[in-house]
């Protein structure tokens, strides 16, 4: 078979626009995610710079329960995908209560590690006059673990059956409500007493428990999801089911902690170097991160498009999905790298007045158009690869780049060579290169070497699920 056959633009154009169509709700529910952390810091900061100091480091400490809990939970969509695209509709129902039981189980995981984060806030070396607000932060926040795992359970059923506005809509309509109950909690309001960083937690675990049994009672209710039996019957847990969804999902998880590590381990060490340096690298990965949620978006596109591929048989429909969304993603990311690399001091001038700062932040934002292609190729090929439920070999793929040649490398940059900032920045574009090409080769060689069969519909066990192209070479 020829690498580069024929390409049928009539296809590419439906595929694409099938992906953006997908994507676009989804770009708009990451950028609600990351409006939470705007909206809890400026009324942290509002406050006092004690509360926003606590609240800065207890949602730094939260994010990895969340990362965690959306890793886990990643392996709906696809497990979703292949059965529509597989015309087997009926069957959702029953993968769908097994992963409302692991997601209950996980979110009470998850609940109890927060509230015993001490350990965490000692080892990292938060200031101990911050340690006391960090804790009720945490405690308060920790209630809110279990709403978090079960709605990203019926967002992955709902992303899986290419159903993604609804995502769009709580997501919005859960930062809307996140600002006047953070007021209400934080300052005081309506008879109760004000209550700071504790408020900010109780205020975010109310808006998840609301986000989530709004879209609960929406998916129970509305015409689209009919047909899929999700409350016609009780089922026990499932272990077998359960196991198949972890050995997709688990792996997912540790890439998902792989990634926010190195950004953590990038600003911690930064912040060594001096105040200005640490200014300039929180606007330059603020710049980074705001703009990665569309990528981030199509990825989780591509992820239900190449699952209804693979659940269709379809080989070709397979690489039409993947190679379509990479490219698109190509694209804004071409947009993306232009804006930071023309602009740069224009952007770093939005966040502060400083002309030292601004100076240091534009040196970064170069950097960071640089590796936007990379971080593009990267998120995008993962997303490809978990509609192929491949999962396993793209966390050692991550872990290698990200922490055996990134963070090596930036540190050896910054300290041993001096290069400071600009040098961690440099060992990130090395990390994010060195996954985007592996990640990308992996998908190449899956996509044209492997031939795909609509699973029979009486043999698609869990245990086969679990293995069903999960780890070829």
């Amino acid at each position: 078979m020829a690498l580069l056959p024929s390409i049928d633009r009539a296809r590419v154009a439906r595929e694409a626009g099938a992906t953006v169509r997908l994507a676009l709700p989804l770009v708009l529910a990451q950028l609600a995610a990351v409006g939470t952390n705007f909206v809890d810091a400026v009324l942290s900061g509002h406050v006092g710079a004690h509360v926003l100091g606590a609240v800065a480091v207890g949602t730094n400490l939260w994010s990895l329960a969340i990362v965690t809990g959306i890793g886990v939970m990643m392996s709906v969509p696809p497990s979703v995908a292949q059965l529509d695209g597989a015309g087997r509709r009926h069957e959702v129902g029953a993968v769908f209560r097994q992963a409302l039981w692991l997601a209950l189980a996980l979110g009470v995981l998850l609940w109890f590690g927060v509230r015993h984060a001490e350990p965490l806030i000692e080892l990292i070396g938060v200031a101990p006059g911050l340690r006391r607000d960090v804790g009720e932060f945490l405690h308060a926040i920790s209630w809110g673990a279990p709403a978090l795992t079960c709605y990203f359970a019926l967002r992955g059923l709902s992303e899986g059956l290419s159903l993604t506005r609804p995502s769009m809509v709580f997501s919005l309509g859960g930062l809307a409500v996140l600002a006047p109950l953070g007021y209400v909690f934080m300052f005081g309001k309506l008879g109760l007493p004000p209550q700071g960083a504790r408020g900010c937690g109780i205020a975010t675990a109310s808006v998840l428990w609301l986000e989530m049994l709004g879209f609960a009672a929406f998916v129970l209710r509305h015409r689209s999801y009919r047909g899929l039996d999700l409350a016609a019957r009780f089922e026990w847990p499932d272990l077998r089911r359960i196991g198949a969804l972890l050995h997709v999902g688990l792996p997912m998880a540790v890439t998902l902690l792989a990634e926010a590590g190195l950004f953590v381990a990038t600003g911690l060490l930064i912040a060594t170097l001096g105040e200005d340096t640490v200014a300039s690298h929180q606007v330059a990965i603020n710049v980074a991160s705001l703009f990665f949620m569309i990528p981030l978006g199509l990825a989780m596109a591509i992820t239900v498009r190449v699952g209804n591929a693979v659940g269709r048989g379809d080989a070709r429909g397979v690489r039409y999905a993947g190679f379509c969304g990479i490219a698109l993603t190509l694209l804004t990311q071409a947009v993306s790298a232009a804006l930071m690399l023309g602009l740069p001091h224009a952007i770093a001038s939005l966040y502060t007045r400083d002309a030292g700062v601004i100076a240091l932040a534009a040196r970064l934002l170069l950097l960071a158009g640089l590796f936007q292609f990379s971080d593009g190729i990267q998120v995008a090929s993962n997303g490809a690869l978990r509609g192929l439920k491949d999962t396993r070999v793209p966390m050692a793929i991550t872990l290698f780049a990200y922490w055996g040649v990134g963070m090596p490398l930036a540190w050896w940059l910054a300290f041993r060579h001096g290069l400071g900032a600009r040098g961690m920045w440099m060992g990130l574009i090395a990390g994010l290169s060195v996954a985007a090409l592996l990640l990308f080769a992996r998908f190449w060689r899956s996509a044209w070497r492997r031939r795909w069969k609509a699973p029979a519909a009486a043999d698609m066990t869990a245990s086969a699920e679990a293995a069903t192209l999960s780890s070829h070479f």
